[in-house]
């Protein structure tokens, strides 16, 4: 056996050649063993998902664009709540055929096709994964403080151009290290971390919440603070602000395209649906909700809004702090770190593995891809990133344009095109008679459709980087991700009913699923014959179904 084939991961036997850069066993369909995630799990998910510092943080850009705090907290509450449903869409199709997003992407896109929208999530995973390390870092420090202040005084020994000091490096680093043994646990033995964080996390943070006002002796100002904007202006940032909890989830967590990726673990389908529907704006809105008051009551014990929940505690260690304080601030911070730590795995890390395992199914699973993840997140220096933030959230607010192009069409694909329907073994098979072949694997329409998404927001995006650009351009793009998604959608729907594609469908129809049961490749085969719903003929694998 060669160096190469040592390295090959687990897949099924006596796959053809091109079959082996289609399938592996991290990306057929979910075996009913693995499908552990119930509606519990998911609600335990969103709660620990929203407890991390970009979430608490996200109200004080609505506050600075003059918004009243009640204000800001309707849009967070809008805003997720829109979100809501598109996660919950968008999980429907791994929840039933039990694939992750690099394969059902591929029914959209075609199975050749599906490689870019699959490279560009995992590009984006990478880098946000380093990011997100960065953040977790500070909250390293700022623990290593509670415990040793002369971490405060270590001396630099890295040049300027580095872009990072020694310490800081030490704590990013401590951060990335215990980071690793959490990507080798699976999918579905991952969600114990989640149950955990989902209660140690909120502890903190409500017990941060309570001692700043204590501290404060009050909720401080911004909560008594009018908005300071009115008219058509109000609108405009209410509906900026609104966008930006749209991003939020969008483009750092990227967890409306995730969706399938934990839904294939789902017990059933409706346990990936509901939970994940009233789940999304209840657990953000209530963490973004506690960062509103903390910030505000800081103003009373600083003299000026600390939005940064690390900072804040940071600064509590400030003078000669109790012993009581320090205890307070290393418990935090320390739960802070787990909060980051999930919220990187989930986010990230495996989405990044199971992007990586569809580009290289036959030497990289997603605990490989997860580990590479992170190499990338380190060797990428994020701190350099974040020194420039304005170009980087200006990239940042790009890229939602490209995901919401990609998830008009997915969402398009299953409920519009397909109404549900999905042959299963075309999805890792090259047959030119296959569903999702196309053109040489290519789907023309969904990529027409997703250049047309981002063609509508490009004069906008050029405004955002400082150049003159039309208002009406500028309003657009404010409203990327609807323009994106409803373009795009619209784009794939009209060219489906012009060029109608193999296994369109004109109904939804109801089956009973439970005929379908798991092969020793992974695969869902039927005890009985099936029959194509648009010819009537044998296809050998055809799942059907009605939401």
């Amino acid at each position: 056996m060669g160096f190469f084939e040592k390295l090959e991961v687990n897949r099924a036997p006596g796959l053809t050649y091109t079959q082996q850069f289609l399938s592996n066993e991290d990306l057929t369909p979910v075996p009913p063993e693995k499908r552990k995630w119930a509606g519990r799990n998911f609600i335990f998910f969103w709660i620990s998902d929203s407890f991390n510092v970009n979430t608490w943080m996200i109200a004080s850009s609505m506050i600075q664009l003059g918004l009243s705090w009640w204000q800001a907290w309707i849009c967070v509450w809008l805003g997720y709540g829109i979100v809501g449903p598109f996660v919950a869409l968008n999980a429907r199709q791994g929840a039933i055929f039990h694939i992750p997003f690099p394969v059902v992407i591929r029914t959209s896109f075609g199975v050749f096709g599906s490689l870019w929208c699959t490279f560009n999530r995992g590009v984006m995973a990478c880098i946000w994964y380093g990011v997100q390390a960065s953040i977790g870092g500070d909250c390293v420090k700022v623990m290593l403080r509670a415990i040793w202040p002369s971490v405060n005084n270590i001396p630099n020994h890295l040049p300027a151009s580095s872009g990072t000091t020694t310490r800081d490096f030490m704590c990013f680093f401590l951060f990335w290290l215990i980071s690793l043994p959490a990507i080798w646990f699976p999918i579905h033995q991952i969600r114990h971390l989640f149950t955990v964080k989902s209660i140690v996390v909120p502890i903190a943070g409500i017990t941060f919440f309570v001692w700043v006002i204590v501290k404060a002796k009050g909720v401080g100002p911004i909560i008594s603070q009018p908005a300071s904007v009115q008219g058509s202006e109000l609108a405009w940032s209410m509906i900026v602000s609104l966008m930006s909890c749209i991003s939020n989830m969008a483009t750092l967590v990227v967890q409306v395209l995730n969706a399938p990726d934990f839904a294939s673990r789902a017990t059933t389908p409706s346990a990936a649906f509901f939970p994940q529907l009233f789940s999304v704006p209840i657990t953000f809105s209530l963490v973004s909700f506690l960062g509103i008051i903390v910030s505000s009551s800081s103003v009373a014990i600083y003299g000026e809004a600390v939005w940064s929940p690390v900072t804040l505690l940071d600064m509590f260690l400030d003078g000669n702090p109790s012993h009581a304080t320090r205890f307070g601030v290393w418990f935090i911070s320390a739960s802070f770190i787990i909060a980051q730590l999930g919220m990187n795995i989930s986010a990230n890390s495996i989405s990044a593995g199971c992007d990586l395992t569809a580009l290289f199914p036959r030497y990289i699973n997603i605990r490989r891809g997860g580990y590479i993840a992170a190499i990338v997140g380190i060797c990428m220096m994020p701190w350099n990133l974040l020194k420039s933030s304005n170009e980087f959230t200006n990239y940042l607010s790009a890229y939602s344009v490209f995901l919401s192009s990609i998830a008009g069409v997915m969402i398009t694909e299953y409920y519009f095109v397909r109404k549900g329907h999905y042959r299963v073994d075309d999805l890792y098979d090259s047959r030119k008679d296959g569903w999702y072949w196309y053109f040489y694997g290519i789907n023309f329409r969904a990529y027409a459709a997703y250049i047309a998404g981002i063609l509508i927001n490009v004069v906008g995006f050029a405004g955002a980087t400082g150049r003159t650009v039309p208002l009406a351009a500028t309003r657009i793009y404010q409203l990327a991700f609807f323009t994106g998604f409803a373009v795009s959608s619209f784009t794939y729907w009209s060219l489906n009913v012009l060029f109608p594609v193999p296994g369109k469908a004109d109904k939804f129809e109801e089956i009973d699923v439970s005929q379908y049961i798991e092969s020793s490749e992974g695969r869902l085969s039927a005890d009985n014959d099936s029959k194509s719903p648009e010819d009537g003929k044998d296809n050998g694998s055809v799942t059907v179904h009605a939401i």
